[in-house]
């Protein structure tokens, strides 16, 4: 993620509408917002009426983000899953596939142990990632045009270029560079990497580490989840 251009290449859509309905529906009210970047589907949380802990590891999104118009009921932190406090939370929730970057066993079982202990008693853990068989960086590959940004100081137009390493060891390696589209100057190089976990993996961790009634939603739709599945939403119960 990087922040200066984030919220303007990803637009509202489809699977923040999901959430926000899914939300409703469990009625939770105090929620943590892990991986929460820069805060653009944070705000939507608080004023839907929720009490909101928000945390990033990126300083720099925890900035963008409390520069924001946002009601009352957020605490922003710079941190990680270490930062949630034990049987405090409705919910915990992850969106925008931040369930990827967890490249290891071992850091993918701590964040989910951290979630089960910071919820209470019935509580939801809720995040969604992307199905390895749609083969979804096939997609990615054959766009070779930049997306379009402002920078929001000097009013420039960026581009945001990819280029894909690919995969080993079933992690998902590709670079971003924004440049100013003016001069070709590079302002942002930065490397990034996803893991693609099948759902039968992703299912074992949630029930090894004890969530229980555990859901799998496919592609924004409150439908259960198929092998043509783009999109899985988890939901798991403590």
């Amino acid at each position: 993620m990087i922040p200066l251009v984030y919220d303007q290449i990803n637009a509202w859509g489809k699977d923040d509408e999901f959430f926000l309905r899914l939300l409703n529906k469990i009625n939770a009210e105090k929620i943590a917002d892990l991986g929460c970047g820069t805060g653009r589907l944070t705000t939507h949380f608080v004023k839907a009426g929720n009490r909101i802990t928000a945390i990033d590891p990126n300083e720099e999104a925890i900035d963008y983000a409390k520069s924001k118009e946002c009601p009352e009921g957020v605490t922003w932190i710079v941190g990680d899953s270490t930062n949630l406090q034990p049987r405090a939370f409705d919910a915990v929730l992850m969106t925008a596939n931040v369930a990827q970057v967890f490249l290891t066993e071992e850091s993918w079982k701590a964040v989910i142990s951290d979630a089960y202990r910071a919820l209470k008693p019935g509580g939801h853990f809720i995040f969604d990632t992307r199905n390895p068989l749609a083969k979804v960086w096939e997609e990615w590959e054959k766009d070779e045009t930049p997306d379009v940004a402002t920078d929001p100081l000097s009013g420039e137009r960026l581009e945001i270029w990819t280029e894909y390493e690919g995969f080993a060891d079933d992690v998902f390696t590709f670079y971003e560079t924004v440049k100013n589209a003016r001069t070709d100057e590079v302002v942002i190089h930065e490397k990034m990497q996803l893991r693609f976990r099948t759902q039968e993996e992703i299912y074992k961790s949630l029930h090894q580490a004890g969530f229980s009634q555990i859901q799998t939603y496919g592609d924004w739709e409150f439908e259960q989840a198929t092998e043509e599945t783009k999109s899985f939403i988890f939901h798991g119960v403590k």
